[in-house]
């Protein structure tokens, strides 16, 4: 498996939009060879202290995470190559709706467990 995970730290005041800009999505990734799901994450403004063992409220800048699954790599690289990429990711944003820089990682699973998989053994 293979996780295409994109940090956005969302302005203030635009977190309804930028959640609806994904509801109303066209979904053409769903149709992409390879592709198995797509997450979007918003962020819980709560922090464990670890001194205290509390949970404390936050104000640091939060950033959604918006996750894409994949079978594999190259199904990712392929899809990015895609007429479907091109137009899925034509209608810009305004950039007051960011509160900085998005950050793009990447990762391959190593190890994973499901509570399914727990239930059913």
């Amino acid at each position: 498996m293979f996780i295409v995970t994109n940090r956005i730290p969302v302005a203030s005041g635009h977190e309804e939009e930028f959640e609806n800009r994904f509801r109303h999505r066209a979904h053409l990734i769903d149709q992409s060879p390879g592709f198995v799901k797509n997450l979007v994450m918003r962020p819980v403004q709560r922090r464990f202290n670890h001194k205290t063992g509390e949970y404390e409220e936050s104000a640091e800048q939060g950033y959604y995470l918006v996750q894409t699954y994949w079978e594999n790599e190259e199904a990712f690289w392929n899809w990015t190559k895609s007429e479907s990429f091109r137009a899925a990711h034509s209608n810009r944003p305004p950039a007051e709706m960011f509160a900085g820089p998005n950050v793009l990682e990447i990762h391959e699973v190593v190890f994973s467990t499901d509570r399914r998989e727990a239930d059913e053994g």
